[in-house]
């Protein structure tokens, strides 16, 4: 383990401005002084967004389909083709998620589903663009790497022609699941979906297009230190070439239901999860948002997460099935996530997926960061 001596010229040269080093990452996460490694990342936070606020988002997770044609051992969620309790939601089944979505003041939707042998682009064309003109004002955040990668494989059509189409159908950003770990060592051992190229290549298409993403880590799948330093590594240096990520979220594995979680003997702690989020934002100098996981964590760990790098409490979650099916159960409403911002001292916001601040009247104001501008060279 790394001393307390040791950690704070790391910390000093970050809170000096200072790039990280892929060494430096290591030695924080390897110490046991998260407590300096928090206040570190809790100050780097007060100098990104000095004006103390803390965003929320009203929206939901719809999951179009269960079906699934590859296998991660780390899913409850997915269903192979042919099996009994596969379904694929009806057009009307996802109008009336938006519609009920929006009665309570949501501004888009999170969807994603199963990696579904038979669906090329135009069923997702199709989908989107009827979305689109029904909701024309309402956010479409859609579709993993991992799903953008399977469309590819079944139209034969490279990455940027698939996003561009489905921009043009009406998405409006990319969601960042499928990172778990960005490293193929682990990735092999645990899924059969895309490799951790892939993953990259698709937010790399994505960024150039010019469609915002986030990034995202799910950790405890058997990986470890060096592994993780890994996978910020290259979400540092893919962010320096397009500026595409509009905010980091790094969560832990849920095993509940898991093939994975049987095999798996110590998961991370909290301790673990807040040292992770404090790093990131400390290593991860080119991004500006970090989002508190407090649907893994709770919500208690969650409020602490705003004093160890976060400043957005992330959605609502009017629903969410894949990582409540592996032993998630943590909700919340709009007013609770409020009371936890205000309770840990900052001011509530709540934003779109753009991280643009939403007023009570539905209207969007860029504020929270500049959300429009990508530099792809």
């Amino acid at each position: 383990m790394t001393s307390q001596e040791d950690v704070q010229p790391i910390l000093d040269c970050a809170l000096e401005g200072n790039r990280l080093t892929a060494e430096d990452c290591r030695a924080l996460l390897e110490s046991n002084d998260f407590v300096r490694i928090g206040l570190a990342a809790d100050e780097i936070r007060k100098r990104r967004h000095p004006e103390n606020i803390v965003t929320y988002i009203i929206d939901r997770n719809i999951n179009y389909t269960n079906v699934c044609n590859v296998v991660c051992t780390f899913c409850a969620f997915y269903r192979r083709p042919g099996a009994a309790d596969t379904y694929v939601l009806t057009l009307d089944e996802i109008c009336r998620k938006i519609d009920e979505t929006i009665a309570l003041g949501g501004t888009g939707v999170l969807m994603q589903g199963g990696l579904h042998p038979d669906f090329g682009i135009e069923w997702y064309e199709d989908l989107l663009r009827t979305l689109h003109a029904k909701y024309p004002s309402f956010q479409l955040h859609c579709f993993s790497p991992p799903e953008i990668h399977n469309i590819h494989l079944i139209s034969k059509l490279p990455y940027e022609t698939v996003l561009a189409r489905l921009k043009e159908a009406g998405l409006n950003s990319l969601p960042g699941g499928g990172g778990e770990i960005l490293d193929d060592e682990v990735r092999r051992r645990v899924s059969t979906k895309c490799t951790t190229d892939e993953w990259l290549a698709v937010m790399r298409a994505a960024h150039r297009v010019a469609l915002r993403t986030t990034a995202t880590m799910m950790f405890g799948i058997g990986d470890s230190v060096i592994h993780r330093v890994r996978h910020l590594q290259r979400i540092r240096d893919l962010q320096d070439e397009t500026g595409g990520f509009t905010a980091f979220i790094p969560w832990t594995f849920q095993r509940e239901n898991t093939a994975l979680g049987r095999r798996i003997k110590e998961e991370p702690t909290g301790i673990d999860y807040l040292k992770m989020l404090a790093v990131s934002r400390l290593f991860l100098d080119n991004i500006e948002n970090f989002q508190s996981s407090w649907l893994t964590q709770g919500l208690r760990l969650g409020q602490v997460a705003l004093r160890f790098g976060a400043n957005d409490m992330g959605s609502v979650m009017i629903e969410e099935n894949v990582v409540s099916a592996a032993g998630a159960h943590n909700r919340a409403d709009e007013h609770e996530l409020r009371r936890l911002i205000a309770d840990a001292v900052f001011t509530p916001q709540q934003r779109d997926i753009l991280y643009r601040y939403v007023d009570r009247d539905g209207s969007t104001k860029v504020e929270a960061s500049d959300s429009t501008s990508l530099c792809v060279s």
